[in-house]
């Protein structure tokens, strides 16, 4: 009589070179998003690196995506790719500079290089939305380069609110991104135009995209990404509305709940969890993908 054993492999084992390459990463780089969470949370960042702030869902999502996408990563064969050393080669330039932007950029540079030396394209390609995540979420310069070409947005928001106040019977006046409202002077600037709820709706749309399978739908995916733009500017148009009537009449306590404390971040919150009720509907009422069926009868 024979016994055969086997030996289980733990579910949540790794193997060596995987966790010697985790905790270098975690000496790196977890200050450096320490720093992030940190900034984010209490608002002590710079006002361009809080338009990431979505980073705080974004950044755990792929990780979690990465670490279920592990039996595939494990199927893949070792394939080193030279464009892997040379990104690796890239982020660590970057990251010993101790220039903080290139600091932060050389954070998705070294995980893609690492995909790729470890496991070439194949590998980049497995781990390309979770890594689109992260790169998605670094916070750069980018709204800074941005802000100057959202004059346009501006304008219609202050247009709108400054419409809106009127119906309800307001005195207001306004001049471009500017409403005088009861003889008090409020400003959309490019931070309140809501570039930063934008970002924030689009990153939050790609994540239920992916996780519903809606981007296998062109239709789908391109009506919801409509749509949240849609929610992004006219929730906004509504928040600098009130804000304009509060600092109109003087409610300073309300003006600053909402524009400064935690009533902003309940609105926009509210308009985050309407975009999973939008999804929804469109899952249920529109169909994946337009049939058009000619029926031509010819005589002769």
């Amino acid at each position: 009589m024979t016994s055969k054993t086997s030996i289980l492999k733990p579910r949540w084992s790794l193997a060596p070179l995987s966790i010697a390459l985790l905790a270098l990463l975690t000496v790196m780089y977890g200050p450096l998003l320490w720093h992030w969470v940190d900034g984010w949370l209490n608002k002590s960042i710079s006002i361009q690196h809080e338009y990431f702030s979505h980073g705080l869902i974004g950044l755990p999502f792929a990780a979690y995506l990465a670490w279920s996408l592990r039996p595939q990563w494990r199927e893949l064969p070792d394939r080193l790719h030279p464009a892997g050393i040379g990104l690796l080669a890239m982020a660590s330039a970057l990251y010993l500079s101790q220039l903080p932007d290139w600091m932060n950029i050389s954070f998705p540079l070294m995980l893609a290089g690492l995909c790729i030396t470890l496991k070439g394209l194949p590998g980049l390609k497995l781990m390309g939305f979770p890594l689109a995540l992260v790169a998605l979420a670094t916070p750069s310069q980018l709204p800074y380069l941005i802000e100057p070409y959202i004059l346009p947005l501006q304008s219609f928001i202050a247009s709108v609110a400054g419409f809106l106040l009127m119906q309800a019977g307001i005195d207001v006046t306004v001049d471009q991104i500017y409403l005088r409202v009861n003889d008090q002077m409020v400003e959309v600037a490019p931070h309140c135009a809501g570039l930063k709820m934008l970002f924030t709706s689009l990153y939050v749309a790609l994540m239920l995209i992916y996780w519903n399978d809606v981007w296998r739908s062109r239709l789908r995916t391109g009506l919801f990404l409509i749509a949240t733009v849609g929610v992004s500017v006219f929730g906004n148009i509504i928040r600098n509305t009130l804000l304009s009537y509060f600092h109109g009449v003087g409610n300073k306590a309300a003006f600053a709940w909402l524009h400064d404390s935690w009533g902003g971040d309940l609105y926009s919150a509210l308009l985050l969890l309407s975009l999973i009720f939008i999804l929804r509907l469109i899952q249920t009422h529109v169909p994946s993908q337009l049939s058009l069926e000619v029926n031509s009868e010819t005589a002769v």
